[in-house]
């Protein structure tokens, strides 16, 4: 391992999740727009606890060679992908700055920014309303969004050039049919259980496009026009009011 100090970035790979708000660490810790990340050592900052004193940390920057904290990053996509980090919303490249702990597949480093965002679309959310908040909170950082779909790289905003319209008609045309195929896979059959509010929970006898039969674990049948049975996202169950 080396510890340089690196005045002009490296780039590395890694995995963000996303939401309204914009881009965060696995571990949790937001990266603000137009804001470089600083790293910085959890244990150490808990010196003089128990806990450190165990673990023999000392108070240190991050990052340190004896320690595991800083900011991570891949060396290629390739391996980001074989231990599945693509998969986590959003990937993509990462400048690294400063001081730099190198590894034999990747960095840990003091500051970071991200470069480029590709998002993976089996990871969108499935209609355009849902994922329009969230676009507009990733251009806030200024770096060019993609979308990777099987190799094939499509361009969805630049910093330059603002939104591809090519682009977006991709999305929406993804989006219908991932809203169609979603449609079909929650057809409500029998075994399926549903949450009968201040009944509990039934499972499903009968079911066609007028009328739903579902049994209590006490044994009673329980009639419901299936308009009243409806799938809750949060939820992720079917519910009925009594």
């Amino acid at each position: 391992m080396s510890i340089p100090d690196y005045i002009s970035p490296i780039v590395g790979y890694r995995g963000w999740t996303w939401d309204t708000i914009g881009l965060k660490s696995l571990c949790g810790e937001r990266w603000h727009p137009n804001q470089s990340l600083a790293a910085r050592c959890r244990a150490s900052a808990v010196v003089g606890t128990i806990a450190s004193r165990v673990e023999g940390h000392d108070s240190h920057d991050a990052p340190h060679v004896n320690c595991t904290c800083g900011i991570y990053a891949a060396k290629s996509l390739e391996h980001l992908r074989r231990n599945g980090y693509d998969r986590c919303g959003i990937y993509g490249e990462v400048c690294l700055w400063g001081t730099v702990v190198e590894h034999e597949r990747g960095w840990r480093a003091q500051l970071a920014y991200p470069k480029n965002l590709f998002l993976s679309p089996d990871a969108l959310p499935f209609t355009l309303a849902e994922i329009w908040p969230r676009l507009q909170a990733l251009t806030l950082y200024a770096s060019d969004i993609f979308i990777l779909d099987n190799d094939q790289t499509r361009s969805l905003w630049g910093k330059r050039s603002g939104f591809d319209p090519a682009g977006l008609d991709y999305l929406i045309e993804r989006g219908k049919g991932y809203y169609d195929r979603r449609q079909r896979d929650r057809n409500l059959k029998r075994g399926d259980r549903v949450a009968i509010l201040g009944r509990g929970i039934a499972v499903v006898e009968h079911a066609d496009d007028t009328e739903v039969h579902a049994l209590l674990r006490n044994g009673i049948m329980v009639r419901m026009r299936r308009n009243d049975v409806a799938w809750n996202q949060r939820n992720l169950r079917w519910e009925a009011k009594a």
